[in-house]
């Protein structure tokens, strides 16, 4: 099986992007001989997800550090500007710690021994509406904690400043009401200054921020002799003559071999936030970001210990009935929607709502990121149920969406049906006309070419094979996050059983097929 991207190009480089999905946000820190990487989750469960990699090129998620974001009764619906914002992983006293921003309940923390758990309780640090970004510093010089975080006007009307807190050295409590570090109003032509990441560095205090807005900004160093300020500000990474939009917000790490290389992320539409690597190094006491402050699109690899080439998973045979770590949640899960068996391949129940014209309303939806700027996803379906409505299906899901699968007829037969939503629509719509699927089973496939524009195709088993299915639909991000890769099963509003669906062999592969469409 081929893989959808590979940043580890064999023959000693690296192509940007090192991790070519929606991993927002991303922090890193090393310890000993390894890199740990976390990024946003928003509303998604599990959240935090934890990735590992020697070189920072090749990576691999080992797991999440959040089993579910909180309040639950706030996250029992799909929340996804909300949640789990702008994370900062760190490693301290043998403990690894990640502090983050809820924008309507605050800054949170949670700490573990290893990085697969178990993780403490959420711990709220500074409660309030606003609060994001948040990221902690222990210096091990003097043994004094601190805490920078920015603001969300959304909810607290406050934008482009950085605030920071004297901590406690455990992490749990702020020791000041807070001091404004950086105020980029009074920094001409600097906006939506957030995301800080802070840092001890030959003497100084460092702030690596983001400014300028997600698509367009640039990456912000500031530093002082001391935690209070004054700052002096420097742009370290901006855009150029690259088509590297909006490269910032993101953490410096520096190798076991004693290299400095910087990770950040750029916003890719639907694709959703992809996170590069750049070459870093000192000079004249600023960071030198990239090529010479221009992102990198090819360079050599990290100097690693070892190095296995490789990327997260999107495959899955759903091995004893459980899915794999690539998934989530579109909101805390409930006790039901799974159903475990001995064998291979994944069985979920035909939730029953009266939202299954809407797949962006149900919580029930697993997701996963999409793997790829071109590449190819198949997966078998079966539909187990004599409840008509009900349905299941592979889908492309965003501010619009778009899915293929079954559903249960009135006269008791499967049907293969293809629908959709723009934005603005609030109930889906055929995209083509359903037809027949013999033994209620079927595979589906979404081809995706550049500009996440995505054909869908299914083989019913009638010895046709793969026939195309309606017309080319371009998936959307989003607010925060990119569009998602899902797996669900429903049912209408109603009382009894409502039967299940099964899901076997998903496989994510590279390019996609040239064949030409055959229309059903």
């Amino acid at each position: 099986m081929t893989a959808p991207w590979t940043a580890d190009l064999g023959d000693g480089t690296y192509r940007n992007p090192v991790l070519n999905s929606d991993w927002s946000d991303p922090d890193v820190v090393r310890v000993g001989d390894d890199h740990y990487l976390t990024a946003s989750s928003f509303g998604r469960a599990p959240g935090l997800p934890l990735l590992h990699s020697r070189d920072l090129v090749n990576w691999t998620l080992v797991g999440h550090a959040l089993e579910r974001p909180g309040p639950d009764a706030d996250f029992a619906v799909p929340r996804h500007d909300c949640g789990v914002w702008a994370p900062s992983l760190r490693h301290h006293a043998g403990r690894f710690w990640i502090f983050w921003g809820d924008p309507d309940h605050g800054i949170q923390q949670i700490n573990a021994e290893d990085i697969r758990g178990p993780w403490s309780a959420p711990h709220v640090v500074k409660a309030g509406k606003g609060l994001i970004d948040a990221c902690p510093l222990w210096d091990e010089e003097t043994g004094e904690a601190y805490l920078v975080h920015a603001w969300a006007k959304s909810r607290s009307g406050i934008k482009n400043r950085l605030t920071g807190h004297r901590m406690s050295p455990d992490g749990r409590e702020l020791l000041d009401e807070g001091t404004t570090l950086v105020d980029a109003d009074t920094i001409p032509g600097w906006f939506t200054l957030e995301g800080p990441k802070l840092y001890r560095h030959d003497g100084w205090f460092w702030i690596f921020a983001p400014a300028g807005g997600v698509e367009t900004g640039w990456q912000g160093a500031f530093r002082s002799r001391t935690f209070e300020g004054p700052y002096e500000e420097r742009v370290v990474l901006a855009q150029g003559s690259t088509d590297v939009n909006g490269p910032h917000q993101g953490g410096w790490v520096r190798t076991a071999a004693g290299e400095d290389w910087f990770l950040h992320f750029q916003a890719r539409g639907a694709y959703g936030r992809v996170v590069h690597l750049q070459p870093m190094r000192w000079e004249e006491g600023w960071p030198v970001i990239g090529d010479e402050g221009e992102p990198v699109l090819r360079h050599r690899l990290p100097e690693a210990p070892e190095r296995t080439a490789g990327a997260p998973a999107s495959d899955d045979d759903f091995p004893g009935g459980r899915h794999g770590r690539q998934w989530q949640w579109t909101a805390n899960p409930r006790t039901g929607w799974t159903i475990g068996h001995a064998g291979d391949g994944l069985r979920l129940s035909c939730v029953r709502t009266a939202y299954a014209h809407d797949l962006r309303a149900l919580p029930n939806v697993l997701v996963q990121r999409l793997p790829a700027e071109e590449f190819t996803v198949e997966v078998g379906i079966t539909l187990d149920t004599a409840e008509p409505g009900a349905k299941a299906g592979l889908a492309v899901l965003g501010d619009a969406f778009s899915w293929i699968g079954l559903e249960a007829g009135a006269d008791g037969g499967a049907l293969l049906v293809h629908r959709y939503a723009e934005s603005v629509a609030e109930h889906e719509r055929d995209a083509e006309h359903p037809r027949p699927a013999p033994g209620a089973s079927v595979r589906v496939r979404i081809e995706v070419t550049r500009g996440a524009r995505c054909r869908f195709w299914a083989d019913t088993g009638d010895g046709t094979g793969f026939r195309a299915s309606g017309q080319v639909f371009a998936a959307t991000p989003w607010r925060w996050v990119g569009a998602l890769l899902g797996l669900f099963a429903t049912a209408p509003a109603g009382d009894g059983p409502s039967g299940t669906a099964g899901f076997t062999a998903f496989r994510t592969t590279g390019r996609p097929r040239t064949v030409r469409p055959r229309t059903v």
